[in-house]
């Protein structure tokens, strides 16, 4: 497997990998109000059969965040695209922000994603970022488990995040 930076023609095999996922587990959200306190829980919650879920994001967003030439990676194998990341920066806060992250199905649960996560960890370290952010679905438990064996740390959510209005995750990874 080798990984590198996406080129253009890249992006048509980036659209037609299927990011679609099949989950047994959700995080299901628990809000109460109380007064002047909000309290929030999350808990993994087994889901009675496995669920089969659509990616949240558009396909037309990728052109977009590749002409920003920040840091766009692909993984390929045999000449075949098997997953990408799609990284851009918030400069204000230093924040590299992982905006996609997608393996191609047969390839999924081999350490592809992991590998792709290093190479962008290791970009955002050169150009002196502070922490790596990444969002997902509350849905999206493999994700979720996924980016904590990576050491993200979970910190924060928007219970509205999405164009279906699913709630998305936010984990962070410091780089220092």
């Amino acid at each position: 497997m080798g990984i590198r930076k996406a080129e253009l023609a890249d992006i048509n095999a980036c659209f037609n990998l299927d990011a679609a996922f099949l989950t047994d587990h959700v995080w299901q959200m628990d809000a109460s109000e109380t007064g002047d306190t909000l309290t929030v829980n999350f808990r993994t919650v087994r889901l009675p059969r496995p669920m089969k879920v659509s990616y949240p994001r558009e396909p037309d967003s990728l052109l977009e965040d590749w002409r920003k030439d920040e840091c766009f990676l692909v993984a390929d194998h045999d000449d075949e695209m098997i997953g990408y990341v799609d990284v851009t920066v918030q400069n204000w806060n230093r924040t590299a922000w992982v905006n996609n992250l997608v393996v191609a199905k047969p390839y999924r649960r081999q350490g592809v994603g992991s590998a792709l996560l290093r190479t962008a960890r290791r970009w955002a370290q050169e150009f002196d970022l502070l922490k790596m952010v990444a969002e997902t679905q509350t849905k999206n438990y493999p994700a979720i488990t996924f980016y904590q064996k990576n050491a993200y740390r979970f910190c924060g959510y928007n219970d509205r995040y999405y164009l279906n209005q699913d709630i998305a995750l936010f984990f962070v990874l410091n780089l220092r």
